[in-house]
């Protein structure tokens, strides 16, 4: 009889990735992690001591794939920089961006909590700094608006046949600019 393969956790949280990316982190159970291993479940409660353990690893390294999509990008500002990466996430992981973005999860930080960062973020910016915290915060609830569509069309599939990769991130930045020309507009009278 063949030696038993023994999986590190790192194998095993690679398989609930695989997992994750195809069917959501919602999809990772016990067996279906041993089955993409070819293994028996003992393995997997071997290294975590319980599922959600294990979807707690793979959620961490789906943040991890994100902040490296967010690290490769080259913009003018923190805000196209991520406007970009969240794009880049929801047409590499389809799966995953409709999960974490699209429905109730316990991984991804309220609107409160992420405003809050955001909106400190934006007063440190020149080009937003002479708006009230009022504007701030409604300039960035309607770039929120914007971006999340945009972003659901591509990982959706919903996207006009003329418009490449490019021309999405070309968009993004576009209305991005003309919503703070208009706040910037309406701030001046």
């Amino acid at each position: 009889m063949p030696p038993k393969t023994k999986f590190d956790k790192d194998a095993i949280i690679d398989a609930g990735l695989a997992i994750a990316k195809e069917e959501g982190l919602s999809a990772i159970t016990a067996r279906s992690v041993a089955k993409r291993l070819c293994s028996s479940v003992a393995p997997i409660y071997v290294n975590f001591v319980n599922i959600e353990d294990l979807t707690d690893a793979v959620a961490g390294r789906v943040f991890s794939m994100s902040e490296d999509l967010l690290a490769k990008q080259n913009g003018k500002s923190m805000f196209e920089n991520i406007g970009k990466a969240s794009l880049a996430f929801a047409r590499e992981y389809p799966v995953l961006f409709r999960e974490l973005s699209m429905q109730p999860n316990p991984y991804m930080a309220s609107y409160e909590v992420m405003e809050k960062a955001m909106l400190a973020a934006m007063a440190e910016d020149e080009n937003v700094r002479a708006l009230t915290f009022e504007q701030r915060r409604r300039l960035l609830l309607k770039m929120r608006v914007f971006h999340m569509g945009l972003s659901a069309m591509v990982a959706n599939g919903h996207v006009p046949s003329w418009m490449d990769n490019q021309e999405f991130d070309r968009l993004l930045i576009e209305v991005g600019d003309d919503m703070l020309r208009a706040s910037q507009m309406k701030e001046k009278g």
